[in-house]
């Protein structure tokens, strides 16, 4: 990338935009709203699922183009509508369902859905087997069975197994799947998430940059996480926070401080003050 100001500029939300509370830090919010006031585009790109999305856009005071679900999913936040969302069919996520419980014995199953917008009443956003053990407070789940939780197209197929970490879970169950869905995890506390082949926040954040005009050497992205990678390796330059997975770091153009530290604001504030 050269010495000039990106032409836009994308960033991870959980463990790099916001910090341990959860919330935009006063220094961050105004680095991003400077972004923005040059005309230059400031998406997020997130494992959340659009109907999480809101508190992150009251926090900066924007609405966004919002790259959700691990990339599956094109979410404009300002005017609450989905723009485009890559499935799971439900053949493959019967198909992948089956090979995870046989190697993962006693897994819980969960599927992330999408509507037409955030809240779409008329779709249950998130489905749950009954031995599916939240990996999260506060769950906004819909417990059915587990053949209720693949019967129907879904976003993401999330895999839990609190007993092990992510990564093992990733190393024992990749490569019974192959090409046929892509594999990455969040956070290393026992929960991996199933998108459709080929979709990842790099090929969300390549359909965003293609609409608003931008070639991928041209963006700023900001990651912690093994999610993050695709991404980190798509921008012209990929900055991960010092809190991140160390193969995140390993991915990335530079480390900034940590998501509590104001890292992004650190970077952003180089071409925008």
């Amino acid at each position: 990338m050269s010495p000039d100001r990106p032409s836009l500029v994308a960033s991870d939300v959980d463990g790099t935009l916001i910090g341990e509370d959860e919330r935009i830090s006063a220094r961050t919010r105004d680095a991003v709203a400077s972004v923005v006031a040059s005309g230059t585009p400031f998406v997020l790109a997130t494992g959340r699922p659009p109907r999480w999305i809101h508190p992150v856009v009251e926090g900066l005071g924007y609405a966004p183009l919002a790259v959700c679900a691990n990339g599956a999913v094109i979410y404009d936040s300002d005017s609450d509508r989905v723009l485009s969302a890559a499935t799971l069919d439900v053949d493959t996520l019967t198909w992948l369902s089956e090979i995870a419980l046989r190697v993962l014995p006693g897994a819980g199953l969960a599927a992330e859905r999408v509507g037409a917008s955030a809240h779409d009443a008329a779709t249950p956003q998130f489905v749950s087997s009954p031995g599916y053990q939240h990996a999260w407070l506060n769950p906004d789940n819909t417990e059915m069975s587990e053949n209720e939780v693949v019967a129907a197209p879904a976003v993401k197929l999330l895999i839990r197994v609190p007993e092990m970490s992510s990564q093992a879970m990733v190393d024992a169950l990749a490569p019974h799947i192959g090409r046929r869905a892509d594999v990455t995890f969040s956070t290393d506390n026992g929960l991996i998430e199933l998108s459709a082949s080929g979709i990842t926040k790099a090929s969300g954040l390549a359909l965003v940059a293609e609409r608003l005009g931008v070639t991928a050497s041209r963006i700023v992205a900001f990651g912690d996480m093994p999610n993050d990678i695709p991404m980190l390796n798509l921008a012209g330059r990929g900055v991960a926070v010092e809190n991140a997975h160390p193969d995140a770091k390993a991915a990335a153009d530079e480390v900034t401080a940590t998501n509590w530290d104001d890292g992004v604001a650190k970077v952003l504030e180089r071409w925008w003050s």
